[in-house]
């Protein structure tokens, strides 16, 4: 019987499977810490490694290349941030338009402790499009429609229970809403302040409000 063989990567391979995943693991986590802050053309793979302790040569054991290893980081952020959606969208204990609001403070209060230093991974790799890869495109744009889709669903919410006037269209605001709210996110973190995304809300909840 003929055994196919897997092809060799190059770098060191792994001590234990378990020693693989964790590794793979603090990379992302150290690549997502970096894209929020800088961006995917300002990060360069060698101090990603050298964050996690990671010997050079190493990175492609892990990952097949750098558009695969930010291919991955998009799909982490996404997730995880429509997690942190859905928590604000599942508390029960406010009104529709209450959680939506409760989401924006604890953004702004999310970025006030890293003094401002970090913006949305999704929102950065959009500015740089033009010098990233073809294939994140669609990836980023399906992030967005999908925080769309979930803040659509939070507004028409809101709409059945009057907060909201039955001549908006609701996927309409879904998708003003994460336009303005990506353009202050950009302006706090270049200004090192949430000025920014107060304005924006509070310019948002007063236009929409019944």
């Amino acid at each position: 019987m003929n055994v196919a063989t897997a092809p060799r990567r190059r770098g060191r391979p792994p001590k234990a499977a378990m020693g693989f995943n964790e590794t793979r693991e603090s990379l992302v986590r150290a690549g997502l810490a970096a894209l929020t802050e800088k961006g995917f053309s300002a990060t360069g793979i060698d101090e990603i490694l050298k964050a996690v302790g990671v010997p050079k040569g190493s990175f492609y054991h892990y990952f097949n290349s750098k558009e695969a290893f930010g291919a991955e980081l998009i799909d982490r952020y996404g997730q995880y941030f429509a997690r942190r959606l859905e928590r604000f969208f599942a508390d029960s204990g406010r009104t529709y338009l209450e959680r939506l609001e409760a989401f924006t403070r604890d953004a702004e209060d999310a970025m006030a402790r890293l003094a401002f230093s970090r913006g949305c991974l999704v929102g950065n790799l959009g500015q740089e499009m033009g010098a990233l890869p073809e294939s994140f495109r669609k990836q980023l744009s399906d992030v967005f429609l999908d925080w769309q889709h979930r803040t659509a669903e939070c507004l028409r919410a809101a709409q059945v229970e009057g907060e909201i006037g039955p001549n908006h269209d609701t996927n309409e605001l879904a998708a003003f809403f994460w336009i303005g709210w990506e353009g202050a996110v950009l302006r706090a973190k270049l200004e090192r302040s949430g000025d920014a995304l107060r304005t924006f809300a509070n310019g948002f909840f007063a236009m929409i409000r019944a």
